[in-house]
């Protein structure tokens, strides 16, 4: 099981000394990735409530918000060269599938192969409707773009006729430089999750389950490749954030319900206190080395 680490990067803490250092100590540390979540824009008020906070908002700093992933692991790719970068998740339906299909091959190409493209629906009904999407069908556009982007990633020239995306004769170049193309990690746990899944995924990402909640998961999984008439590959993975406040200990029950790579919450951003959060997390790292 490799270990990594979970951090949607807020200002003002993140500044750039703060994400330089944090990159260069966790690959020092020998963590095998950092993972970052995605929203543009925040809300005030929001038709559903954000599933991983108590009062239903993401707790940003007052004042300060989100950094954006793209630029953020362009400043991270700079900073270290073995770490793996991850989106945790990339809100497909809500971005453009060609300049979503250009950034993700160009920081593969720059960081020579260190890029895990995580993606789902989302949960911000604002927000998708503010990037200038409609929100029932984001289901149904997610898979559209990524097969676009799936062909534009390993074909030459496309050609693509769908309800969202028409392109005749189109070329996206340089192609990544993992094969056959930039790994697609699909996070979410509705059955249209898992379906996608086993359609475009390279693994699946859990957020916030404990280790019998991942157990079940992963069955649901094995049942989706089953009724498709296939079996889970071995080289799929099995990615989970456990719930913040876990014990580190109780972690290593993860291996054991198949886990692949166990990705653990930063928690607070401040300098000192990042700074213990990796020396915790040293001894699971070493565990797994």
């Amino acid at each position: 099981m490799k270990i990594g680490i979970f951090s949607t990067f807020m200002s003002p803490l993140a500044t750039p000394a703060m994400i330089r250092d944090f990159g260069r100590r966790a690959e020092d540390t020998g963590l095998d990735s950092i993972w970052m979540g995605e929203h543009v824009v925040l809300f005030d008020r929001n038709t559903f409530p954000y599933p991983s906070s108590k009062d239903g908002r993401i707790p940003v700093p007052e004042g300060g918000g989100m950094l954006d992933v793209v630029a953020t692991f362009g400043f991270l790719a700079a900073a270290t060269s073995t770490i793996r970068l991850g989106t945790g998740v990339a809100l497909v339906p809500q971005r453009n599938p060609m300049y979503t299909a250009k950034e993700m091959c160009t920081l593969d190409w720059l960081t020579d192969g260190r890029i895990d493209f995580g993606i789902g629906v989302g949960w911000n009904k604002e927000e998708v409707e503010a990037c200038g999407y409609s929100w029932e069908d984001r289901g149904a556009r997610c898979d559209e773009f990524l097969e676009v982007m799936r062909r534009l990633w390993t074909e030459p020239v496309v050609d693509f006729h769908g309800k969202w995306v028409n392109i005749e004769t189109c070329r996206l170049d340089p192609k990544p430089i993992q094969k056959p193309h930039v790994p697609i990690i699909v996070g979410g746990y509705a059955g249209a999750a898992l379906r996608r899944a086993v359609r475009f995924g390279s693994g699946w990402y859990g957020f916030s389950r404990d280790p019998a909640g991942t157990k079940e998961m992963i069955a649901r999984l094995d049942a989706a490749f089953a009724k498709e008439g296939k079996k889970r590959p071995p080289e799929f993975q099995i990615i989970m954030t456990p719930p913040p406040g876990m014990l580190i200990d109780a972690m290593r029950e993860y291996e054991e319900v198949g886990v692949h790579r166990l990705v653990l919450h930063l928690g607070n951003q401040r300098p000192e206190r990042t700074q213990a959060r990796l020396a915790e997390i040293a001894p699971l790292v070493r565990a797994y080395a």
